[in-house]
């Protein structure tokens, strides 16, 4: 039973591996990581491909992936699990994480620093040379088996403001830096994962890097990959180009007048 407010997805093997194009030598770290038994941390802007990155190193490997999204209402028994009453029982339900560990799967905190301190320090006993899961409540300890990895992402650049992790739990891991592909990699991402043709990708990915320079004036987020995917799946489609980025681009960076206004116009400059 998965935990309420979680989504939890599971990737069989065998199934067709999802798009990733490397952009370093991640997939090598990550199979070291995975075959050493340690803990990995991916940090990020949003968007970058950290998730898909994570999707792709499970088909790789062969492994169940269990995917938990973390928020500030996430407790320690949405991860571990919990008694519920059932026709006048109570039964056991293992949350994500104890499925994970079970099934010896990756299991992926995806943006962790949204959960709460209290929950996070159950993630310890998993991300060092004990690889356990103390079950208090049944008394159960889980043993990781060699297939089992703990992975975790977030954004430092907008969460350090607000949230971070402490260094007690910062250490137990090893970190992959992400950012956003260079221009040419990002056009290629972006056509092969929408339909558009080469040229309106370089478009696009060019519009992006100018609309990034916009952080310095305030924006907060900047149009992300996976926003451009989703611009350019609108394009593939039949929407005109400059409606599709009003729509897809800048409509969800920005609800201030000013900010929003100049962004269109460069769209407009983009796709005369």
């Amino acid at each position: 039973m998965n935990p309420p407010g979680n989504t939890v997805a599971r990737l069989a093997p065998g199934q067709q591996p999802p798009y990733y194009l490397p952009h370093g030598n991640e997939v090598q770290l990550f199979e070291q990581c995975h075959q050493n038994r340690l803990a990995v941390m991916l940090k990020g802007p949003t968007g970058c491909g950290k998730t898909r990155f994570v999707e792709y190193m499970a088909w790789k490997l062969g492994r169940p992936l269990v995917t938990v999204s973390c928020h500030d209402d996430l407790t320690a028994s949405d991860l571990i699990g919990r008694f519920l009453i059932r026709h006048n029982d109570t039964v056991w339900h293992d949350g994500p994480l104890a499925a994970a560990v079970r099934q010896g799967a990756i299991c992926y905190l995806d943006e962790v620093v949204e959960a709460r301190q209290d929950t996070i320090v159950v993630l310890h006993p998993l991300t060092d040379h004990r690889r356990i899961l103390p079950m208090d409540k049944t008394g159960e300890v889980l043993e990781a088996p060699p297939g089992f990895q703990l992975v975790i992402s977030y954004n430092p650049g907008y969460q350090r403001m607000l949230k971070d992790l402490k260094p007690s739990t910062r250490q137990r891991f090893v970190a992959l830096d992400f950012e956003f592909p260079p221009a040419e990699r990002e056009a290629q991402i972006v056509a092969a994962e929408s339909g558009i043709d080469a040229a309106q990708a370089t478009a696009l990915v060019a519009l992006a890097h100018k609309l990034r320079a916009f952080q310095d004036r305030g924006l907060a987020e900047v149009p992300s990959t996976r926003l451009l995917v989703a611009t350019a799946g609108l394009i593939s489609r039949g929407i005109p180009a400059r409606e599709a980025c009003y729509a897809g681009l800048v409509s969800p960076l920005s609800d201030d007048a000013s900010l929003a206004g100049a962004m269109r116009d460069l769209v407009d400059l983009s796709f005369t």
